[in-house]
């Protein structure tokens, strides 16, 4: 291989790492009929003219395994948070108290567990599109790379390199996607 043209794989790896951990971070906001203070972090409530995570504006915590509270540290944010709460599409109806917010977290019907095997599916297949768009990166730098003169071998070399970095990826994203969807169905 020639030394004045080199892919730079650990960027590729850590890229397609990236896109890993944003779906585990997707797959902890799904609700699986266990309380989970990370199922609210998604949330963003309009607090003194932004939009702010709900973990920013009060303390959430989880007191019991199906109960998620949220003690909001301004009293006049109450309300915005509680209709963040509920227009989030979480399927949780909060309930006051004072100034903390409780989620009981029901049972998941049959019909709902499906739904978010599907919505699971979807961000599994964001993370596969994120996977593939780095690769192709990876294809584009070895592309230029033999425009300038990298020979036939390396490039066969740095394109089963970038396929074996991808493969490795889609597979991780597949073996989370099946562990998450059993999750769900847990009943």
């Amino acid at each position: 291989m020639s030394d004045d043209i080199d892919i730079d794989t650990d960027d590729l790896e850590r890229r397609m790492k990236g896109a890993m951990d944003a779906l585990r971070h997707e797959f902890a906001s799904l609700r699986t009929g266990r309380a989970s203070a990370s199922m609210i972090d998604p949330i963003t409530v309009d607090a003194y003219g932004s939009p702010t995570p709900i973990n920013q504006v009060g303390t959430v915590n989880v007191p019991e395994p199906r109960m998620v509270t949220i003690n909001v540290w301004d009293k006049a944010l109450v309300g915005k948070v509680e209709k963040a709460i509920r227009e989030s599409g979480l399927g949780i109806n909060p309930q006051l108290n004072g100034t903390i917010i409780m989620l009981p977290i029901p049972e998941l019907n049959e019909e709902r567990r499906k739904e978010l095997t599907k919505v699971a599916a979807g961000y599994a297949e964001h993370a596969r599109v994120a996977v593939r768009n780095v690769r192709r990166d990876g294809m584009d730098q070895i592309k230029k790379a033999k425009g300038k003169g990298m020979s036939e071998d390396d490039q066969k070399f740095w394109e089963s390199s970038v396929q074996d970095l991808t493969d490795k990826a889609i597979a991780e994203v597949d073996k989370a996607l099946e562990a998450k969807q059993a999750e769900i169905m847990q009943v």
